[in-house]
């Protein structure tokens, strides 16, 4: 099989992490290496039609509230719910209380329990109370807000990529993408994107530079203390706990830009 290319990548991860009409061409480690360590460029995509749309919504004079609503919904469609279904489902498993075989077989099912309907309504309103108070500090911080918490939320995934982090079933996603980035482009990728979200905060002065670095790092520290949790319950990662850190690192990341 030879080396995966930049684009192998670059399908591998709009086809799997995004609804763009992308066929994925390879399904191997390799792709999926070279994929999941471009996650950060599909939170950008994803997060830049989600500030597009809060910023469409207020210039028709909708209320800052209104706004982050449709920054909050244009991701969820982004994704067909994927991710959102992932959060539910790993949810319900870790609410169980069950041993791992068992909590496993109880995220697979296609029904959403107590423990997930609780756990998505109460990260979806978190969401977008946050957005809506950045929203009320202006569209351009609000839309800045919104793609900055989505690239956090993608970036949290190539970390839960790095080596030592197990699958905890031998099939699916968490299987083909788990240990496949390197530990340095993991971290080099969770790094960029702290210091390009300073940057992003630069101009809107005072502390909101520094804000924004920390909304990335809180973000994705929230993302990790899930992993190892996760690690430890299920004895690795699945498709369904990706989808649990990208929500919990965007949510995590979103609140920290409120605060402003």
């Amino acid at each position: 099989m030879p080396p995966a290319s930049v684009g192998d990548g670059l399908r591998f991860a709009f086809g799997t992490l995004s609804v763009l009409p992308v066929r994925v061409s390879r399904w191997d480690r390799a792709a999926a290496g070279r994929g999941m360590a471009a996650a950060p460029l599909v939170g950008l995509a994803v997060g830049l039609g989600a500030a597009t749309a809060g910023g469409a919504l207020h210039a028709l004079g909708a209320a800052p509230l209104l706004s982050a609503v449709g920054a909050v919904a244009v991701p969820a469609a982004a994704t067909r719910g994927l991710h959102l279904d992932g959060l539910a489902d790993t949810a319900d498993g870790l609410g169980s209380g069950k041993p791992a075989e068992e909590a496993l077989r109880i995220m697979k099912r296609s029904d959403i329990g107590p423990f997930g309907v609780v756990v998505l309504v109460l990260v979806l309103l978190a969401q977008t109370a946050a957005l809506a108070a950045a929203y009320g500090h202006g569209w351009v911080y609000g839309g800045t807000a919104a793609a900055l918490a989505a690239v956090t939320g993608r970036t949290a995934m190539t970390l839960a990529c790095r080596p030592r982090v197990a699958a905890a079933r031998p099939e699916g996603l968490g299987a083909a993408v788990a240990g496949a980035v390197p530990a340095g482009t993991a971290f080099g990728a969770a790094a960029l994107v702290v210091v390009l979200a300073a940057a992003a905060g630069q101009p809107f002065g005072g502390l909101t530079a520094l804000r924004a670095a920390m909304a990335a790092v809180f973000g994705l520290a929230c993302a990790e203390a899930l992993l190892r949790h996760c690690g430890r319950r299920f004895g690795g990662v699945t498709g369904d706990v990706f989808g649990a850190l990208c929500e919990t690192a965007v949510t995590a990341a979103a609140l920290v830009l409120a605060l402003r």
